[in-house]
């Protein structure tokens, strides 16, 4: 090989990789280190979802649970984690289940999703006794998740109150706009006959610093709605993660930064999503999500595209870098 053409692949060789690096540079460098050497091991998704709950719990079924749970497995299963689902479990259950999760060795990132009736600070199990967030989250403090990405879903009430929203204004292009997304939105069937999942058999307030404090470093809790009011629960399934799926199903939506999936989830639940009906019509959902997050974090994005552009950038680096050997002279 001639000088000339050693020279030419090394130069396309920086150019590739200058342009892989440009490209993903924020994405590789907050997401995918440090990551698990072993390819064998995946991320991993636990959806605790309760529908049913025994009589004697004074809590009403919760229809349209199953058809989130279903469409959650879908999308989790594509972006390549390893999803288990827990139906209708008691709260000694539930706790036992996110302990055990919080001891396995995810790949990058790991979903808790709680699906159920709830209070502030508390889901309840299918006995109708109370689990506590705090302790869920807590878990997660474990050797094995330490800098590991956590997301937590929460689809649960946090109080009885109903929110009537605010009037905006808005210029005639984004009232077309807001137009499409909400009869999108009614498409999934989220307008009529909503019931709200407002409970009455837990009392007790629970101190919500201590349900904050409990979040574990590079976590994010994503709850259905603020604190003090109700979420909403439609046969065809709730808001809040029928909207994260289509987010989710969108070109572009599982390469979004987590803070910024979330405030699109944000957006499209509060502004896109109204109950109707006598009893409830006109009354919005306003969700809201904390994070501890030290870097930017792609939780969705796909694991085999991220694989292969980190070979690709750890190859192009290593013959960038590697030594010059020295070019004997041919005259003489």
């Amino acid at each position: 090989m001639t000088f000339r053409q050693t020279l030419l692949i090394h130069t396309q060789i920086v150019l590739l990789y200058n342009s892989v690096f440009d490209r993903r540079e924020v994405k590789m460098m907050s997401f995918r280190f440090p990551f698990t050497a072993d390819k064998t091991v995946k991320n991993r998704a636990l959806i605790v979802s309760v529908e049913n709950f025994y009589s004697d719990a004074d809590l009403k079924k919760r229809n349209g649970v199953k058809r989130d749970t279903r469409r959650l497995h879908k999308i989790l299963s594509k972006l390549g984690f390893s999803v288990d689902i827990r139906m209708d479990l008691e709260a000694h259950e539930i706790y036992e289940a996110f302990k055990a999760e919080s001891e396995k060795t995810v790949k990058d990132c790991f979903v808790g999703i709680i699906s159920s009736h709830g209070e502030e600070g508390v889901v309840f199990g299918a006995d109708g006794r109370a689990v506590k967030l705090a302790e869920i989250y807590s878990y997660f403090e474990s050797p094995s998740m330490a800098d590991k990405s956590k997301l937590f879903l929460i689809q649960a009430c946090r109080g009885h109150g109903l929110d009537g929203g605010v009037e905006v204004e808005t210029d005639s292009s984004f009232s077309d706009e807001e137009d499409k997304n909400k009869n999108a939105c009614r498409g999934h069937g989220l307008d009529g006959g909503v019931e709200v999942e407002a409970d009455s058999s837990f009392s007790e307030e629970e101190d919500g610093m201590v349900e904050l404090f409990s979040i574990p470093i590079d976590t994010a809790v994503m709850y259905a709605t603020s604190p003090g009011y109700g979420a909403f629960m439609h046969p065809l399934g709730s808001a809040l993660i029928q909207t994260l799926c289509d987010l989710l199903e969108k070109e572009g939506g599982p390469d979004l930064e987590i803070t910024r999936l979330l405030t699109q989830l944000n957006y499209q639940v509060a502004y896109n999503f109204e109950s109707r009906g006598k009893l409830l019509g006109g009354k919005k959902q306003m969700p809201c999500f904390v994070t501890r997050f030290t870097r930017e974090v792609f939780p969705f994005m796909d694991s085999q595209t991220a694989e292969e552009d980190l070979s690709l950038t750890f190859a192009a680096m290593q013959l960038v870098d590697e030594p010059r050997r020295s070019r004997k002279s041919s005259i003489g």
